[in-house]
């Protein structure tokens, strides 16, 4: 339980304590100390919700240069793959992606640094996503990446056929557009 690395600088898996018993579950989703503890000092102006049913597929989404964005990323109930791609050119993983399942069952969580884009494929009904943002939506700054990119070799764990994908995603460049 705790901090995971990932092999990423700054991305990091984070598992909070769950206390679990006949009555249910109580877990602290987020606490500032514990984050400061692992020298994560991050401060938080945004907190968004998505409800999805299987097979959508959202991103891979950025935010560029002042209006970047870190994101905490966690699912509330359901299940999804959340999947990120180092963009940070100077970055020993630049062009690498991660992937992790996140549920409501598991209460893992992701935390997202500046600098990578970001994903996900909702693999159960009636899924609720939430995620902090550490800086404000700006649409002038926004970014994508094709979710189907080749180069990037994503296994969405849902068949093509199925996926549910908005038309400004299915527009975005291939990834060898942002380089």
């Amino acid at each position: 339980m705790g901090f995971i690395e990932t092999g990423f600088d700054g991305l990091w898996v984070y598992e909070p304590r769950v206390f679990a018993d006949e009555r249910g579950y109580f877990m602290e989703s987020y606490n500032d100390q514990n984050w400061k503890a692992q020298g994560i000092n991050i401060q938080w102006v945004q907190d968004n919700e998505a409800k999805s049913s299987y097979g959508v597929v959202r991103g891979l989404h950025f935010q560029t240069g002042e209006m970047a964005q870190s994101k905490l990323v966690r699912v509330v109930t359901g299940k999804v793959l959340d999947v990120v791609v180092d963009m940070r050119k100077d970055s020993d993983t630049y062009g690498r992606t991660f992937s992790v399942l996140l549920s409501g069952e598991n209460k893992k969580q992701l935390l997202v640094p500046k600098g990578f884009a970001h994903g996900y494929a909702v693999l159960e009904d009636d899924t609720v996503f939430a995620y902090k943002c550490d800086n404000f939506y700006s649409k002038e700054h926004e970014g994508g990446i094709n979710l189907a990119d080749p180069s990037l070799e994503i296994d969405w764990l849902i068949p093509a056929e199925k996926r549910i994908i908005s038309e400004k995603d299915v527009d975005q460049p291939l990834f060898k557009a942002w380089k």
